[in-house]
């Protein structure tokens, strides 16, 4: 499931009181009466008023139509996404299935709409939200989606998902207080990410989930399957070979079609997800006309690879589009759950050894920009040092943060030449020795106990090999012994739920409104969580805090000071080695598809959910593989 990290209720529509509730076969009496919304926003008004035909920027009459295939790598052997990231791996496209009670929109920041639910209200202290489901929202069965399925998924997720427990720890129940009615109450005031963050909920089917499946067999909530599940989504599940390919179709009858929130969406008939043991093999396929889209996220091949005869025949175009909607810091990971990484130094001293400048002229085609912020590429990216708010932000966590923070601006350390590689091999020497270790015999080695300093890469796709290969040699000549290990992905993923690492190449993305999440990527009850985000293993008191500071800022410009001190004291502690970033999505496609004119503005290609089949293209192309 894809988390928005999206925050607060604060609509335009017209408000609509409801009556006051007593008994109603069961359920409690509410106190006062509710103000329903069509929508939510953090610190600010929805761009769309109640009863809005569609968003701007999907065609409303886009064609309907056609097939798309896509790209998956690896493997998968799960369609129940609950256990997704615990246990086995789940199938790409499983989105397609299961509706959420909100939906965003990709031209605000920080938006929702809504989609199973109609309407939402909350207290003016955020220690609830109650949302009201459609009347006509169906699942593939026919049977309407219910207060019921809702609160069957938020304790389903919450209690088998590492990730969403964190996310929805501080919502203390879910219950139903009216017909078609769900409120979620919280454990404190406050949060005002809280209300989105439960319309984000996936529901899942609770009939069919505690029913038996076709040989009698009772189905478990808590276990990895590969029957299809029931949906209520646009698509369904029409075949699949496990861990090769799936097929989903175009629900006929689906109950949503005619959503303003839906229209100009999910245009195509089918889609089919092929799977790939790396993604050198699947250029290849692309090139050969068995699949129409692709991501690159290789500035070599972006560079060298797409020089074949269907791209000089305009029958595959390329195209890059702007990246507005999220920051992004990608790295070098430590794991400091392990003693040898658990001081700062010795993490900084793996920086200096780390030429960027020199590995982007030679591997990158010079096309990359060093990462230099964990919010990199948004305004929310920390620069200079602290002043005004973030500065008194900063103020309060003063003994628990590096001193240099408050006078010294982050940077990277420069290469690019020999001279530069020296010096930094030298300030990493100084590092080391600082953190107690020393050069016996050209090996680094613990000054007590004398053990060389030992490092193993774990690597999950192939095409890293080449990035750790340029590495290595600079941290050879330190003296650390240095290995690379590359493992399939069922492997990969399973040492990641162990903590069985020393680096990763980790990446975490950022949404414009960063809120409780980052509870699961950095917060101390994260850290001993399997299968949550906090791969580093932090535990620090002053990032709890700060962390709080970001999901409690009740003003855009607090939450941007907030996530700003955040941030700087994330780069301070070193926990990672900041690689690299580019600020388009590449993409290339077989020229069958079309897009809006203008494309929306926090969404990158927003392939495919609001494109379409163009059959006078599809007529030009040669025939698919």
């Amino acid at each position: 499931m894809k988390l928005t990290r999206r925050s607060l209720l604060h609509g335009t529509a017209a408000v609509i009181a409801a009556p006051a509730l007593g008994t109603l076969g069961g359920l409690p009496a509410l106190a006062q009466d509710k103000k329903w919304k069509h929508g939510l926003s953090l610190f600010g008004d929805l761009k769309y008023p109640e009863g809005f035909k569609n968003f701007d920027y999907v065609n409303a009459k886009a064609p309907q139509g056609g097939a798309v295939r896509e790209i998956a790598l690896g493997t998968f052997d799960n369609f129940n996404t609950v256990v997704a990231g615990v246990k086995g791996s789940i199938a790409d496209g499983t989105e397609l299935l299961i509706e959420t009670l909100t939906t965003s929109a990709y031209d605000e920041v920080s938006t929702e709409y809504g989609l199973l639910a109609e309407a939402v209200s909350f207290p003016e202290d955020f220690a609830s939200v109650t949302y009201r489901l459609r009347a006509n929202a169906r699942w593939h069965d026919g049977k309407p989606v219910t207060p019921e399925d809702v609160i069957f998924s938020f304790n389903a997720f919450k209690d088998n998902s590492p990730q969403l427990g964190a996310y929805y720890r501080h919502v203390t129940k879910a219950e139903k207080t009216a017909e078609r009615e769900i409120t979620f109450t919280f454990d404190g005031p406050g949060n005002r990410e809280l209300p989105q963050i439960v319309g984000q909920l996936p529901v899942l089917p609770k009939h069919w989930w505690e029913g038996t499946d076709k040989n009698g067999n009772k189905r478990d909530i808590t276990a990895t399957t590969l029957e299809p599940p029931l949906g209520s989504g646009p698509y369904r599940v029409k075949e699949f070979a496990p861990g090769r390919t799936i097929v989903y179709e175009k629900v006929e009858n689906y109950w949503g079609k005619d959503l303003n929130v839906r229209v100009g969406t999910n245009n195509f008939q089918t889609f089919r997800y092929e799977y790939f043991r790396d993604s050198t093999v699947a250029l290849e396929a692309f090139k050969g006309d068995q699949v129409d889209w692709r991501s690159e996220n290789s500035a070599k091949d972006w560079a060298t690879a797409y020089d074949f005869p269907a791209l000089r025949e305009k029958k595959v175009v390329r195209e890059e589009f702007p990246i507005r909607n999220l920051g992004v810091m990608q790295s070098f990971g430590f794991n400091t759950r392990r003693d040898k990484f658990k001081d700062p130094r010795v993490r900084r001293a793996f920086n200096f050894a780390f030429d960027f400048d020199e590995m982007n002229k030679q591997l990158f085609f010079g096309q990359y920009k060093r990462i230099d912020s964990y919010f990199y590429g948004t305004e929310l990216a920390s620069s200079g040092v602290p002043q005004g708010k973030e500065l008194e932000i900063l103020q309060t966590v003063k003994d628990q943060v590096p001193a240099e923070l408050f006078t010294t601006p982050y940077t990277n350390p420069k290469g690019g030449d020999q001279q530069a590689l020296r010096n930094n091999l030298r300030d990493a020497l100084k590092l080391f020795a600082d953190a107690g270790y020393e050069i016996k015999n050209t090996k680094m080695v613990d000054a007590k106990s004398g053990e060389q300093f030992t490092v193993e890469f774990l690597i999950g796709q192939p095409t890293f090999e080449r990035v750790v290969l340029f590495y290595k040699p600079s941290l050879e000549r330190l003296g650390i012994a240095v290995t690379v290990r590359t493992v399939d992905t069922s492997q990969y993923i399973n040492r990641l739920r162990q903590w069985d690492y020393d680096i990763v190449v980790a990446s975490w993305g950022q949404s414009l409104s960063p809120g409780n999440e980052q509870r699961g990527f950095w917060g101390s009850q994260a850290a001993d969580q399997a299968g949550s985000r906090n791969l580093v293993g932090i535990k620090n008191p002053a990032i709890d805090k700060l962390i709080d500071r970001v999901i409690f800022a009740t003003s855009r410009d607090d939450l941007v000071a907030a996530t700003k001190a955040l941030d700087r004291v994330l780069l301070w502690n070193h926990y990672v080695v900041p690689q690299w970033s580019y600020p388009f999505q590449r993409t290339a496609r077989w020229d069958r598809f079309s897009h809006p004119e203008k494309m929306p503005t926090y969404a990158a290609a927003a392939f495919p959910a609001i494109w379409w089949w163009d059959a006078d293209k599809a007529a030009k192309a040669p025939q698919r593989g």
